[in-house]
């Protein structure tokens, strides 16, 4: 059966129209004369049964419907223009891996373990985008995702990585000094600025509670941030307490940009996952990249 689609050349000529709302200024932009534009967007009109664009003297203003048929279709023309560009610049084998995941897993385990799937398969190329909850794979671009959780999402296939560390509280040494106290104690704790993950509100008032220290007003109190690296951000620079995952700020305590006032941890029951349709796994770049995820993790396992 037909595709009920208009002409891509027509829809070309649309979009380049609303984005400069002007037939002139898009004729310039497509080298084309102002009447080809006109007639073009009048066939679009005809056979969508309705106007696009309202003639207002000697100017065109998007219609309600036109705006939203615009935006939809400068999303669906930059797709097929991404695509085209990969699939021009891919040699015979290689290939692309759309791939979302957490933004601190990325930037803190996987981005400076990539160079070693680079010199192994060179003819792939791995597009990171970051994502911090679910989505449906059927609405987006991403073949795959890394994200954290007790389990894999429902209706994906999933892959087991690595368990999330269990979570410390670590501040500035520029904070720590300004307490007064030979030693900090759970109670002094309460005194300082909390600071805390989104997602996470109720770590601070477990964290007390594992310890033996009911603190359920102090525990919600202080600033919340998005994202790890914008709570691990505010702590270096003295603005609080902060409970993370450990491997997730073992580089700022070893340079000194943080410390650890207190060995008292809160356990994560979370892992990260590797999650795709399972159709997916017959893509190329998926099961490779899946393949040396599983022996890195592995490994990075076994070396404890």
């Amino acid at each position: 059966m037909r595709r009920k689609i208009p002409s891509l050349n027509a829809l070309l000529i649309f979009e380049a129209a609303a984005r400069q709302q002007s037939f002139t200024r898009a004729a310039d932009e497509l080298a084309l004369t102002q009447s080809a534009v006109c007639r073009q967007i009048a066939a679009l009109e005809d056979w969508l049964g309705l106007a696009l664009f309202a003639r207002v003297k000697q100017r065109v203003l998007l219609t309600p419907a036109g705006r939203e048929y615009a935006q939809r279709i400068r999303g669906h023309l930059d797709r097929i223009e991404r695509d085209t560009l990969e699939l021009m610049g891919q040699q015979e084998g290689a290939g692309v891996l759309e791939l979302a995941v957490v933004p601190t897993f990325a930037t803190q385990w996987l981005i400076p373990r990539l160079a070693e799937f680079q010199r192994l398969r060179p003819d792939i190329t791995v597009n990171l985008s970051t994502r911090t909850g679910a989505f449906l794979f059927s609405e987006s671009l991403f073949q795959a995702a890394i994200y954290s959780g007790q389990a894999p999402w429902p209706g994906t296939a999933g892959d087991f990585l690595i368990p999330e560390d269990d979570a410390v509280p670590v501040c500035s040494p520029a904070l720590l000094a300004r307490h007064t106290g030979a030693a900090l104690t759970l109670q002094d704790v309460v005194s300082l600025p909390l600071l805390h993950l989104n997602s996470r509100l109720d770590d601070w008032r477990r964290w007390f509670e594992l310890h033996d220290c009911r603190n359920d007003v102090s525990a919600v109190k202080g600033a919340r941030y998005e994202l790890f690296t914008m709570l691990i951000g505010a702590a270096v620079a003295g603005l609080g307490l902060a409970l993370v995952p450990r491997y997730m700020v073992r580089a700022e305590l070893e340079s000194g940009a943080l410390c650890l006032p207190l060995q008292l941890s809160l356990p994560v029951s979370a892992a990260y996952y590797l999650v795709y349709p399972q159709e997916n796994l017959s893509q190329g770049p998926l099961a490779a990249f899946r393949a040396w995820l599983l022996s890195t993790t592995q490994a990075y396992l076994a070396a404890g």
